[in-house]
């Protein structure tokens, strides 16, 4: 049996030590566009060393940003084929706003597992802590992999995030690159879906998608640059569930409400949603 949650439940996935530098901050936000307007005081803060900002999503690839084999979805307690899987929804909250250099311990365990008959969910949760053994930031994300649902356990919570029924008070465009995923792969997820058409059309798209990871972090941006002003502390985390996939050199909508200490977002590419009950949480 592939998915085992009696054993999965409460397990450890792993506990590892990582650093990371300026040059990785950088590449991470030049793999998610930053640069575009190579002149602009706000981009050249993502993009040079001069008064580096680093944007909270780095926080959720910064343990695995020396991999470069595929990963694999062996935990214990779950083993599933890497092309039925695909990220289901993802959140991070940090502690402070993160530095441009660090080293962390991440540890990282399975809070649970829900059937949801034809599909899985496996929820992961990591709390990554200084040398000093300070809290820097807790993820929280859950995969989503197809035909491995009808073991009997429970469907999980249902919730979600529901804009206010007026206009927007911000729309954002943020166009993506062609060659957008064969840059974020760069940055630790070496998921041939995102680079080999062969194997994502095994995986039944007609070509390689965008990382989800990337779509999250571009948003994430796009939402601090166009409300905030480009001013990373102010985000004290922030959260999605993946509703479909972008295609790179497609255009990203971004609709936000402000609401309190909160800012409510719904994100598109053409007519697809592709990020739903996404809220970006100030201090």
């Amino acid at each position: 049996m592939p998915i085992d949650p009696s054993v999965a439940i409460g397990a450890t996935v792993s506990e590892t030590t990582f650093s990371w530098t300026r040059p990785d901050v950088l590449l991470y936000h030049l793999a998610l566009g930053a640069g575009a307007d190579p002149v602009s005081d706000v981009e050249l803060r993502y993009t040079t060393e001069q008064d580096l900002h680093v944007l909270p999503t780095f926080g959720v690839i910064a343990p695995n940003l020396r991999q470069t084999e595929p990963p694999k979805v062996s935990f214990p307690g779950v083993e599933i084929d890497l092309a039925k899987v695909l990220h289901g929804q993802q959140e991070i909250t940090v502690h402070r706003p993160l530095p441009s250099e660090a080293t962390a311990t991440v540890h990282t365990r399975i809070t649970d597992v829900f059937d949801k008959g034809k599909a899985a969910v496996i929820v992961q949760e990591a709390t990554a802590v200084d040398t000093t053994g300070d809290p820097l930031y807790t993820t929280r994300s859950s995969i989503f992999a197809r035909g491995e649902g009808g073991f009997g356990g429970s469907r999980g919570p249902s919730s979600s995030v529901e804009p206010p029924d007026r206009a927007p008070d911000f729309v954002l465009d943020t166009p993506s690159l062609p060659q957008q995923a064969l840059l974020y792969r760069l940055c630790g997820d070496r998921n041939p879906l995102h680079s080999d058409p062969a194997f994502a059309a095994a995986a039944g798209f007609p070509r390689p998608i965008l990382h989800g990871l990337c779509t999250y972090g571009m948003v994430c941006k796009a939402v601090t640059d166009g409300v905030l002003g480009g001013d990373v502390s102010q985000v004290a985390g922030f959260a999605t569930r993946f509703a479909g996939v972008v295609f790179p050199g497609e255009t990203l909508r971004s609709q936000v409400w402000q609401e309190d200490k909160r800012l409510l977002v719904t994100c598109s590419a053409g007519d697809r949603p592709v990020l739903a009950d996404t809220v970006l949480t100030l201090c």
